[in-house]
């Protein structure tokens, strides 16, 4: 329990933090920036990171989950509970940023500015880079250690700061799913639980070959 307890505080952390950048810098007409949110979910996975890595390897991601478990480093059976609680910590983030600022009209959704495909195209190459440095940074299926919160951190941070203004730079279904549940922004969602599913998986076939 102490390892879906750290998923769920570590994924509540992200979106809130996160996902709340975006709504505090629309509440306050753009003081925090688009440098400035991209830094926060950067600082933010840094810090979960250090904080959950040695009990549950703070995942905070089911893309993450789904890539160590096809890479063999993490079990199967292991795989639902954390997604579960992944989800359950996001949609709580989310519901607590609504609850404060009820009349935000997407409390940081992801949403495409451009075409679908687009989007969809940059969500797994991001994902695919995010996950190829996890997998090279991480001992086993844990992100642990000074270099592995540091790397991971500042990969978000790039990727966020590169493609936030066209694609929301989501990377992860939960950080995607949970704000727009409570926004209501469906529309496009399919986007942001496939592609970085997939970016990841690519991300793990392409290490074995780097690794033989």
């Amino acid at each position: 329990m102490k390892k879906y307890l750290s998923e769920l505080i570590g994924t509540y952390g992200l979106v809130f933090f996160g996902t709340g950048a975006i709504v505090i810098n629309d509440q306050a007409g753009g003081v925090i920036t688009h440098l400035g949110v991209a830094i926060a979910f950067g600082l933010v996975v840094m810090a979960m990171i250090y904080a959950f890595g040695q009990i549950s390897g703070a995942h905070i991601n089911p893309a993450v989950t789904i890539a160590f478990w096809y890479s063999k480093s993490f079990p199967g059976k292991e795989v639902l509970p954390y997604i579960i609680s992944q989800l359950t910590g996001g949609l709580l983030a989310s519901a607590t940023l609504w609850f404060v600022f009820p009349f935000h009209p997407t409390l940081g959704s992801t949403i495409p500015s451009d075409t679908a495909l687009q989007s969809f195209i940059l969500e797994v190459i991001l994902t695919f880079f995010l996950m190829i440095v996890i997998i090279n940074v991480s001992t086993g299926s844990k992100e642990i250690g000074v270099l592995a919160g540091i790397a991971i951190g500042a990969t978000v941070l790039l990727e966020a700061l590169v493609a936030g203004p066209i694609t929301g730079a989501s990377m992860n279904p939960v950080r995607s799913i949970a704000p727009a549940v409570f926004s209501g922004k469906l529309t496009h969602l399919w986007i942001y639980i496939t592609a970085p599913v997939i970016g990841a998986l690519l991300a793990i076939l392409a290490n074995r070959i780097l690794k033989k």
